[in-house]
């Protein structure tokens, strides 16, 4: 039996009043402290004196808006979805490890997992040429904004006809990103038109990369996706609305933020480079994760695969040492289109052929539920003036 201070998942579930997934999502944000039972590996304990913490907190009285605000930043679940959890410190898209799943899956089959296909390839459609520009995330925003002007909506669309649509979709960003019109594989596609070569170690670095990136539960370009498609739009559209809430610094672009530190670690030394960050109370992008105190299983599973070039490496060790954060999936995402010596907007590029099949998996899931996302907000201003 378990000791006072554990206890099994089925009784810390029942103390809080909660489902599964909420349990696994406190332990994933480091609210309850997990450990294996020493008598029956296959099972978890949790820290009772975690548990009381948190149903004392939901005992108190709040109101709807407290609740709705606090959901807004890292809070509690605020939708159902099948399509991707972090569990454990553990990403899985459908339940399965997405860990694993980069050791041998193709984008193209990830992302039918992620919208909840079978595993048969789909026959695309025809694609036009790709938008004549000089840097890929252009070229990218023309292909996908050209396709949301004319695509219909999908509300009403027949699975299968999302489905192809949605395979072609990929296909038609890819070929944005690639600067010409390509079949076979995503990421030899890719691998071909940087220069790396298709069928070669570079060819699955780019693979493994697209497939751990390829969605992240309900991170900001999803719901954007998702609001979008709950208005009807086309997947183009909920896709465009993902695109467009990628270029943050706080989100896809925050590869920007991790080249930039790495330059300040190359010109003054790691360790003064992180001295003067943290006595500036800025951060250190590229390193620790909200979703997983103990490391980013992606970052792990990407730098396992390659030799981080030497000056990164030795910035991921000052950091480590430092502050005892491990190397996030931006870090990871740089140092391996810098050691295969890709443009310097590589790491978006990826991110934004990966995350679009995210976009459309949590598009076609939200178009299912015919639920308009069409929240209040609470009116702080001005008191209105009254006739």
């Amino acid at each position: 039996m378990p000791g006072l201070d554990w206890i099994v998942a089925e009784e810390a579930r029942e103390r809080l009043g909660v489902r599964p997934q909420t349990l696994y999502a406190y332990v994933s944000r480091g609210r309850v402290a997990v450990r294996p039972d020493p008598h029956d590996p296959r099972r978890s304990l949790y820290r009772a004196a975690d548990i009381a913490a948190l149903t004392q907190q939901k005992s108190r009285s709040r109101k709807v808006s407290d609740v709705a605000a606090g959901a807004i930043a890292w809070g509690e679940p605020v939708l159902e979805s099948q399509i991707t959890t972090v569990s454990g410190g553990r990403l899985f898209y459908r339940g399965r490890d997405a860990i694993r799943l980069a050791d041998t899956e193709t984008l193209e089959s990830v992302a039918r997992l992620l919208r909840g296909g079978h595993g048969a390839a789909l026959k695309r459609t025809e694609r036009p040429e790709p938008p004549a520009a000089p840097d890929m995330r252009t070229r990218g925003f023309l292909a996908m904004a050209r396709r949301a002007a004319t695509d219909p909506p999908a509300r009403g669309k027949a699975a299968l006809a999302l489905a192809v649509e949605a395979a072609t979709l990929l296909d038609v960003l890819t070929d944005a990103i690639a600067g010409e019109v390509g079949g076979g594989a995503i990421h030899n596609r890719l691998a071909l038109a940087w220069g790396v070569g298709p069928g070669g170690a570079g060819a699955d670095l780019i693979r493994r990369c697209l497939v751990l990136v390829a969605d992240h539960e309900l991170n900001a370009s999803a719901f954007a996706a998702r609001v979008a498609a709950s208005t009807g739009a086309s997947l183009a559209a909920s896709a465009l609305a993902g695109l467009a809430t990628l270029t943050g610094p706080r989100h896809g672009m925050a590869t920007a933020a991790v080249r930039t530190f790495a330059a300040e670690a190359e010109s003054l030394g790691p360790a003064r480079a992180i001295e003067n960050r943290l006595s500036e109370d800025r951060a250190l992008p590229g390193f620790g994760h909200p979703l997983y105190p103990d490391g980013d299983p992606r970052a792990a599973a990407l730098l396992g695969r390659f030799a981080a070039p030497p000056a990164l490496a030795a910035l991921s060790e000052a950091v480590m040492r430092t502050s005892g954060m491990a190397p996030n999936i931006d870090f990871a995402l740089v140092a391996a289109c810098e050691s295969l010596k890709l443009a310097e907007d590589a790491p978006f590029a990826l991110f934004a052929v990966a995350r679009c099949a995210g976009w459309i998996a949590h598009a076609i899931e939200q178009g299912q539920t015919d639920a308009l996302i069409r929240p209040r907000a609470r009116y702080v201003g001005p008191e209105p003036e009254l006739a």
